[in-house]
C-alpha cells in the first residue's frame, strides 16, 4: 500500500539530487544569483542618487527661498535669462516682507582666476554680508565682507578651502595673499570651511568679492535696468514662514515689475527642490529595480529550461519511482523543492553579492549607496516565489509520466 511522501523525504532527496549534479545546479542558479544581485545593486544606487541629492539641498541653507529671473517657459527652452530681476527689488523684498529675515542678493559669473603662474576658470560671486547667513556658510580663517567693505567696493575676496589648496598648497596662512581676478588684484581676507556640491557644482572652489565690486569691474551696470542680479537668497523667520514669504514676494514683485499676465521671474523653496528630486530620484529608483526584476524573471525561465532537461534526463528514475508506489503529488512535491532550494540559495548567494556591490558603490563613489531591510527581505521572497512559478511546469510534467513509457527507455 503506498503512502504519501513527507516533505522530510522528499527534502532530502531533492537536496541529494541536487548535489549530485553540482555544475548543473549551479548553472540553474546563476540566473537567480546574477537577478538578485542587480536588483539590490540596482535599487541601492538609486537611494544612494536620491540620498545625495538630499545631502546636496540641505547645503543650500535652512529656511531659504530662491528668486531667479526668467519665467518657466524661459527655463524650458534655454532662453538666456531677461535682466529685469534687480538690486532695488532686493531691497524692496527687505524692507517690504515682514515674514524675511535676511535678504542676500547675488551676481555670478565665471572668470579667470590667477595666482602666481597658475590659472584657473571659477565662479565669481558679488555678495552682501547677508550671504553668509543665509546660506549657511561658516567662515575658517580670517572674517568674511563687511558692509564697509560693500559700501567702499574694496578689492578683497572670499575664497573656498578648495580653491586654496589649488592655489597655495603650502602649510602656511593664505591670508593676505593676492589673487588676480580679470584685470584686478584682490586680497584674500578670509577662507571658507568645507560646504560641499550642489548639483555638481564644487561651492568650496568659489570666490566672493563685495556686490559693487562685482558690478564696477566685472558685470557693469545696465542703464535700463541698473544692478541687475544672477538671483535673491531669502532667509524665512521660520521654516513655517517659507510659505508665507513666497505668497508676499511673488505679490511684491509683480506689483514692482507691473506684471498682468506671466510672472517674469520664480520663487523656488528647498522644499520645492526637494520634491522635484525626490520624484526625479523616486522614479529612477523604480526604474532601476524594474531593470534588475527583469533580471529575476530571465533567472526564473532558466530554471524552468534547465529543470524541463532535467525531467527529460531522468525519465528512468520518475517511472521506477511510480512503478513502486509513488504518487504524482510526490513527484510533483520533490521537483517543487528542488526549484525553491534553487532559487532560494541563488537568492542568498545574489543577495550577498549585491549588498557587497553596494558596499562598494559606498567605498569608491561619492553615492551614499545603501539597501533597507525591506527591500532586501522583499527580493528574497520574490526570489524564492518566481523559483516556485517556474518549477511548476517542469514539476507537473515529472508528476505526469506514465510509468510504462518511462520504463521503456530502461
Amino acid at each position: 500500500m503506498s503512502r504519501n511522501i513527507s516533505i522530510k523525504e522528499a527534502l532530502g532527496m531533492a537536496t541529494k539530487t541536487l548535489v549530485s549534479n553540482k555544475l548543473r545546479s549551479s548553472l540553474t542558479m546563476l540566473g537567480i544569483i546574477i537577478g538578485n544581485a542587480s536588483v539590490i545593486t540596482l535599487v541601492g544606487l538609486g537611494r544612494g542618487a536620491q540620498t545625495l541629492a538630499k545631502n546636496q539641498l540641505s547645503n543650500l541653507g535652512a529656511n531659504v527661498l530662491f528668486i531667479v529671473p526668467g519665467n518657466n517657459d524661459t527655463r524650458r527652452r534655454g532662453i538666456t535669462f531677461p535682466k529685469n530681476l534687480v538690486l532695488e527689488d532686493a531691497v524692496a523684498i527687505s524692507n517690504q516682507v515682514p515674514t524675511v529675515k535676511k535678504v542676500a542678493p547675488q551676481i555670478s559669473a565665471n572668470e579667470i582666476v590667477q595666482s602666481n603662474s597658475k590659472s584657473l576658470n571659477i565662479s565669481i560671486a558679488g555678495v552682501t554680508p547677508e550671504f553668509l547667513d543665509v546660506r549657511s556658510f561658516e567662515i575658517d580663517k580670517g572674517r568674511f565682507l563687511s558692509k564697509s567693505d560693500v559700501n567702499s567696493a574694496r578689492s578683497y575676496v572670499v575664497i573656498g578651502p578648495d580653491l586654496k589648496d589649488e592655489f597655495f598648497k603650502d602649510k602656511s596662512s593664505s591670508l593676505g595673499k593676492k589673487i588676480r581676478i580679470k584685470d584686478h588684484t584682490y586680497e584674500i581676507i578670509g577662507i571658507l570651511k568645507p560646504k560641499g556640491a550642489v548639483f555638481g557644482s564644487n561651492q568650496d572652489k568659489n570666490a566672493y568679492i563685495p556686490l559693487t565690486t562685482m558690478v564696477n569691474r566685472i558685470t557693469g551696470k545696465d542703464p535700463t535696468y541698473g544692478v541687475s542680479l544672477s538671483f535673491i537668497s531669502v532667509e524665512a523667520i521660520n521654516k513655517n514662514s517659507t510659505s508665507a514669504a513666497k505668497f508676499q514676494i511673488t505679490n511684491l514683485l509683480r506689483q514692482r515689475h507691473k506684471i498682468i499676465r506671466d510672472d517674469d521671474f520664480a520663487v523656488r523653496s528647498q522644499e520645492d527642490a526637494l520634491n522635484i528630486v525626490t520624484n526625479i530620484t523616486s522614479g529612477l529608483t523604480f526604474l532601476l529595480a524594474g531593470i534588475g526584476a527583469v533580471s529575476l524573471v530571465v533567472g526564473g525561465i532558466g530554471i524552468m529550461n534547465i529543470m524541463l532537461v532535467s525531467v527529460s534526463e531522468r525519465t528512468e528514475e520518475i517511472g521506477l519511482r511510480k512503478a513502486i508506489g509513488a504518487k504524482q503529488s510526490d513527484i510533483l512535491i520533490q521537483f517543487l523543492i528542488e526549484a525553491l532550494i534553487l532559487s532560494t540559495i541563488g537568492g542568498l548567494i545574489g543577495t550577498t553579492t549585491g549588498l557587497s556591490g553596494v558596499f562598494l558603490l559606498s567605498l569608491i563613489t561619492p553615492l551614499p549607496a545603501s539597501v533597507g531591510f525591506t527591500t532586501t527581505f522583499s527580493t528574497m521572497i520574490i526570489s524564492g516565489s518566481i523559483g516556485l512559478i517556474f518549477g511548476v511546469l517542469p514539476a507537473k510534467r515529472a508528476s505526469k509520466l506514465d510509468p510504462i513509457v518511462a520504463l521503456r527507455s530502461l
